[in-house]
């Protein structure tokens, strides 16, 4: 029997009779400020998931290990159940963001090596920055841990730039997290949409991604359909 384990920002974790799966339900539902604003988008859901399952399938089939399983419904998949390490992997390709409110910059230059940052993963504590040395120190994760996450971030970075690329988009920055599966293996886990990167047209720097909700710039959905469009697109031309 189902049993709902935890409802997030955006997703629902439910328990299924598989004590390794478990399903994850996208809401119509998104955040800014660590939650502390929140809205209904009809629709927006099913376009985050459908983006996200077309990123993890190209992912996998360029030999990344991930959670996904398969679709079953359009707003809802069957993943492996992954002990989730508390941390927040962030690459960033473009200054933007808080990463150039820090540093008093301007949005848009790209940078001649990506930036990674981590930080801890807490809504209480507002997500702090953590470095490696802290990271060891609170038992979160090992070095050799750290390395094979952080090598995944990298490889992923390698071939989703150039996807979006293909379909008209700069990928800006994004987030990654990982869990451990019960054999011990690291996996990427989670989800990959414009809820947890920046995407812009590369032709005229239009956000393409939840900052259209934070700024008030554009309908989310519609966005959201849009990079899902573009996507397709890309992707029935190479198959």
């Amino acid at each position: 029997m189902e049993k709902l384990l935890y409802t997030g920002k955006a997703k629902q974790m439910w328990q299924t009779d598989d004590p390794d799966v478990l399903r994850v339900v996208y809401m119509d539902q998104a955040t800014a400020l660590n939650g502390k604003q929140k809205d209904h988008f009809t629709g927006k859901g099913a376009a985050a998931k459908a983006i996200s399952d077309l990123v993890f399938r190209y992912l996998i089939d360029h030999g990344i290990q991930t959670h996904f399983i398969k679709q079953v419904s359009p707003t809802a998949d069957l993943v492996k159940k992954c002990q989730m390490f508390p941390l927040e992997f962030v690459t960033r390709n473009v200054i933007a963001g808080h990463f150039a409110s820090r540093y008093g910059l301007d949005e848009g230059q790209v940078l001649d090596e990506p930036v990674e940052e981590t930080f801890y993963k807490s809504d209480q504590l507002d997500d702090p920055f953590i470095n490696e040395s802290a990271t060891i120190a609170l038992e979160i994760a090992s070095h050799a841990d750290l390395a094979k996450m952080w090598g995944l971030c990298r490889e992923v970075n390698g071939l989703l730039k150039p996807l979006f690329e293909k379909a008209g988009m700069r990928l800006v920055d994004f987030k990654l997290e990982f869990g451990r599966l019960s054999d011990g293996q690291i996996v990427l886990a989670d989800e990959f949409s414009p809820d947890n990167c920046r995407l812009w047209d590369l032709e005229t720097d239009q956000h393409l991604d939840k900052d259209v909700y934070r700024r008030k710039l554009a309908d989310l959905t519609q966005t959201y359909d849009e990079v899902l469009d573009r996507l397709q697109g890309v992707l029935t031309e190479e198959d």
